[in-house]
């Protein structure tokens, strides 16, 4: 009998990528997810590529009683938890629903968790809580100074995770940190599905290719980097996908609590990313170059050598492919998940 997994937010962006690669390496899985930021659409989207139908439960992991039922009525090895808000903006704007949400959501679902007797967990962190990196490439141990209500109830997780595996050894728990996810599956079936305008840079890029708005801002070309834009860390969702299923695996083998970037340890340029859309969808990307905005840094990029050691995992596909994959979903679901 296979291992099941539960995933919370697992109609959203990097969740639907992950339960295909679940699925590839052979678990069962069930998905949670109250839509707020993501569509039914796409598990069902995630169905097609796998061919089978997936268990689903529209829940807000907040509601106690609601995700008590889920646990009670399947039988779960392990849970992936992606559900949470994740705009830095609006946690700004809103960080009291971010706080609830992340925070005390969390807390529900390890509640839960225990309840049920489950106690192998991999938690959706992010490499924000490094905030302004006093070096790159951004190694786990770097010191922690998050800057934003989002990055904060990160972190406040991260150390409920320390604390709860101090407390009982019997948990096991894995948090890793993401870098810039983007990309798309090579199916064209799932993919970034922004709610508005995207906040994310290759999304509104992919926009701006296929016409939904007239050109991209720019935010900066004055950073000390090669180009003057700023340097990040992007990597393919489903090589961040294969990062999970490689947790996975560690939890259900060794007791323990690890933390590890997910990043491919090479930084591009605003400017790069923007060549090499260009090449991939063979479309002119216009672009306005505006000035830094509040908060953004230079460079930020993953030193990624301990997931390899811990994981056995790396990333694998390059720029290039991260650009035609997501101009292969832009193209096929030209506003997204839509019925």
């Amino acid at each position: 009998m296979n291992q099941k997994i539960l995933v919370t937010g697992g109609a959203g962006y990097i969740g639907t990528h992950t339960c295909v690669e679940l699925f590839g390496a052979g678990y069962d899985l069930v998905i949670a997810d109250n839509l707020c930021n993501s569509k039914r659409k796409a598990v069902q989207h995630v169905e097609d590529i796998v061919g089978r139908q997936i268990p689903f439960y529209q829940i807000d992991i907040r509601n106690r009683e609601g995700l008590g039922r889920v646990f009670r009525e399947h039988s779960f090895d392990a849970v992936i938890h992606f559900a949470g808000l994740k705009a830095v903006g609006e946690s700004v704007e809103t960080p009291l629903a971010y706080y609830d949400t992340n925070v005390a959501g969390t807390l529900v679902l390890i509640e839960c968790m225990a309840d049920a007797g489950v106690k192998n967990l991999v938690f959706s962190s992010s490499a924000t809580v490094y905030g302004d990196p006093q070096e790159v490439p951004i190694r786990e141990d770097a010191p922690l100074a998050v800057t934003n209500p989002y990055g904060r109830t990160k972190l406040i997780v991260e150390n409920v995770l320390g604390d709860l595996y101090q407390s009982d050894p019997a948990w096991s728990v894995g948090i890793l940190r993401y870098f810039n996810p983007v990309g798309a599956h090579s199916s064209g079936k799932i993919g970034e599905d922004p709610n508005g305008k995207p906040n994310n840079l290759m999304p509104f890029v992919a926009q701006v290719a296929i016409g939904r708005h007239p050109a991209l801002n720019i935010y900066g070309n004055d950073y000390p980097t090669a180009d003057g834009t700023g340097v990040r860390d992007y990597i393919h969702v489903c090589d961040l996908a294969e990062g999970h299923v490689a947790a996975v695996k560690r939890l259900l083998k060794n007791s323990g609590c690890f933390t590890v970037n997910l990043g491919t340890g090479k930084g591009y340029s605003v400017l790069e990313v923007v060549e090499a859309f260009e090449r991939a969808s063979e479309h002119p990307i216009k672009f306005n170059m505006t000035g830094r905005r509040a908060g953004d840094v230079a460079k930020c990029y993953a030193d990624p050598e301990l997931a390899k050691r811990l994981l056995d995992w790396s990333a694998r596909r390059g720029l290039d492919q991260m650009c035609q994959d997501a101009w292969k979903w832009q193209v096929e679901n030209p506003l997204g998940f839509v019925d």
